[in-house]
């Protein structure tokens, strides 16, 4: 007990020393309870701090991997050691380690001011990082006569993941997973040639939907409780109204009491070759966001089919992000995107956003997959355990 005691009583002169900027003597302090076999992480990097105090880079790396060696995600030391190798010149080691604390720590505001204070100092390391690293990218293609500006958008889209200056994301579909589809976040708009007659219908459609926005009962919660289901706690919309839908089809059947006041809706999508299910879709429904509302990041079901977004009533602010794409709704100007890859959406504004919504084939299956996947779904939902 004795012992213990003056270790305390050490280990608490050690960080006075640190605190009143006295790393030699911290060092002494910190080193010698080492020597007398107290070597927890905790005094590993206490005595990685002294030495890193001192300048002494090499000396404090190796008090550093015996912290990691005992807790491999530990913060502090993974940023020590990057601090260390930047001191050293060594930039590509340091921006690995700061790499590392930004992978663990999504949210840096998690962690006490002055921890969160240094992860925000690794991220803009790493922005610098990177930076370099593409500036230096784009001078060696340019000498070697292959420029990036001449370059496919696939080969500059892959220096993107290189860089890290965004993600690669797979679809992840909670459902039924279609092999060997190309992870497209949004299709290119010129594929779909209906959507032009679609678009120019956005003034009928917007006029028939504000005849009915008066009577909000027509909206109901688009997540909801179904008491045959287990509750979706990890949906921050469960229940909600922040996030509300009037369907005109629903589960492949028209909503004829909601269908008679859009005429107009239904002749401009006549034109769409929607997917079809039987007990499943076609799915159209007008999907309302509320003020200062967010769905938080999440996939869809099945990636045989693809989501499409006509908006109508659009403020500004107001935006969806499908993997590394973020766009902003533009009244009347439709988009076509993979609901399997990670997506989220904002309004920023003070009022509500409406978007038409509905589901296409995708179009790399062939007539004879559609019929297959149809009937797959079917005798997936007549099962009766």
């Amino acid at each position: 007990m004795s012992q213990t005691r003056d270790l305390n009583e050490i280990g608490r002169e050690g960080m006075a020393a640190l605190r009143n900027g006295d790393p030699k003597t911290a060092r002494e302090k910190f080193e010698s309870i080492i020597a007398a076999g107290d070597r927890d992480a905790d005094t590993w990097l206490a005595v990685a701090l002294a030495r890193h105090g001192m300048n002494d880079y090499v000396a404090a790396q190796q008090a550093l991997d015996e912290v990691l060696r005992q807790s491999p995600k530990n913060i502090r030391a993974l940023l020590l050691k990057g601090d260390c190798f930047m001191a050293q010149g060594d930039r590509r080691a340091a921006a690995s380690f700061y790499n590392a604390v930004v992978k663990l720590v999504p949210d840096p505001d998690v962690f006490p001011p002055e921890i969160a204070k240094e992860i925000y100092r690794a991220r803009a390391a790493i922005e610098v990082h990177q930076s370099n690293m593409m500036k230096h990218i784009e001078e060696s293609l340019e000498k070697d006569g292959v420029p990036l500006s001449a370059s496919s958008a696939r080969f500059a889209e892959s220096i993107d993941f290189l860089t890290e200056k965004t993600r690669r994301y797979v679809e992840t579909p909670r459902a039924y997973y279609f092999p060997d589809m190309p992870p497209k976040e949004f299709y290119p708009r010129e594929s779909f040639d209906w959507m032009d007659g679609l678009e120019a219908a956005t003034g009928d459609i917007a006029n028939e939907l504000k005849a009915v926005m008066d009577q909000p009962s027509l909206f109901a919660p688009y997540i909801h409780q179904e008491g045959n289901r287990p509750i979706r706690h990890d949906h921050n919309m469960l229940n909600s109204n922040d996030w509300s839908a009037m369907f005109l089809w629903r589960d492949g059947v028209l909503n004829e009491a909601v269908a008679k006041s859009f005429p107009k809706t239904l002749e401009a999508l006549s034109t769409v070759p929607m997917e079809e299910v039987p007990g499943r879709a076609p799915m159209v429904l007008f999907s309302r966001l509320a003020p200062g509302a967010h769905i938080e990041p999440h996939s869809g079901f099945l990636n045989s089919r693809l989501i499409c977004h006509l908006p109508i009533i659009v403020p500004d602010d107001c935006w969806l992000r499908v993997g590394n794409d973020a766009r902003q709704w533009e009244r009347g100007k439709g988009w076509v995107f993979n609901d399997t890859i990670e997506h989220e959406a904002w309004n920023g504004s003070d009022e509500p956003r409406v978007v038409l919504i509905f589901s296409v084939w995708r179009p790399e299956l062939t007539a004879d997959e559609r019929k297959y996947v149809a009937s797959l779904l079917q005798s997936v939902d007549s099962f009766a355990g």
